[in-house]
């Protein structure tokens, strides 16, 4: 007999506008898995309830969007990445234990290695735009691969003091207007919600930026932002948000499919359709 067809979801509210599954359905396909990934859309107050029942609906994990990563981190037996962001996007099923971790730091450092090779080689400042979230992802990444100095610039100050809270010496909170701490950057991050469709544009120079700066977005819609246009005309090297997309995803299917799937060129343009054919572009930041 063959075994039966495992099942995966990704919890949100909403989280019609969700690219997981077309991610999880392509590799799937590709790897002839017998499996399902679903949209489950779960308000708050029922985030609890549906997270201790995962096994009875049939599941044997889940990814987590907003608003519902701080609580699925409490529901959880989180591992390090997930405990230094605060937050968890995926969970599995270990024996009858609910595990949990935060892709988006691995998506994060993932994508920026296959868009620019080498670039956390002496890199000796990193500028990372933002005090969310998806910032706490950035730095604690960045820290990882051993950069000694991260700028972090947040219009309320006190925002970004609370990371160097978290994360200790090597975050150096500055002010929004304060142009000069491009000039000695070697990556500029932009984890913001600035530039996505809806939403102001971002209000920064990259001309100045040094020549061999690396510039990484992390909105995803539009594809290409006017960071990513700026930087790009500048001939600088950038990762945008749609791959970050793609490889926070790796992690999670490895865990419940029980195979470590690859980003193809194939998986991108079958994102960047769906991106380009949806009426009002959702999606954001990832």
């Amino acid at each position: 007999m063959s075994a039966p067809a495992r099942a995966a979801c990704i919890v949100g509210w909403p989280v019609a506008h969700s690219r997981s599954p077309l991610i999880h359905d392509y590799w799937l396909r590709r790897y002839g898995i017998a499996g399902e990934y679903r949209r489950e859309a779960v308000p708050p107050q029922q985030f609890a309830e549906f997270v201790r029942s995962l096994a009875a609906r049939g599941y044997v994990g889940a990814n987590v969007t907003v608003p519902h990563k701080e609580a699925a981190l409490a529901l959880s037996q989180p591992d390090e990445h997930a405990r230094a962001v605060g937050a968890a996007n995926t969970l599995w099923l270990d024996g009858g234990a609910l595990r949990s971790t935060n892709t988006d730091v691995e998506g994060f450092l993932d994508n920026l290695d296959a868009c620019a090779p080498q670039w956390d080689r002496g890199l000796a400042k990193a500028v990372v735009l933002g005090a969310g979230g998806a910032a706490r992802g950035v730095v604690h990444g960045l820290i990882g691969r051993g950069v000694a100095r991260i700028t972090v610039v947040n219009r309320t100050r006190r925002r970004a003091e609370v990371l160097r809270q978290r994360f200790g010496k090597a975050v150096h909170p500055v002010d929004w207007a304060d142009t000069a701490l491009l000039a000695d950057a070697g990556l500029l991050v932009n984890a913001t919600t600035l530039g996505m469709a809806g939403q102001p544009e971002l209000p920064l120079d990259v001309r100045l930026l040094p020549g061999h700066a690396v510039v990484a977005e992390l909105v995803y819609a539009p594809l290409a932002t006017p960071l990513l246009r700026a930087a790009r005309g500048r001939g600088l090297r950038t990762a945008d948000g749609l791959g970050m997309l793609m490889y926070q995803a790796v992690r999670g299917f490895a865990l419940w499919f029980g195979r470590t799937p690859e980003v193809t060129a194939e998986l991108r343009t079958l994102l960047e359709a769906d991106l380009g054919s949806s009426a009002d572009k959702a999606g954001g930041i990832t």
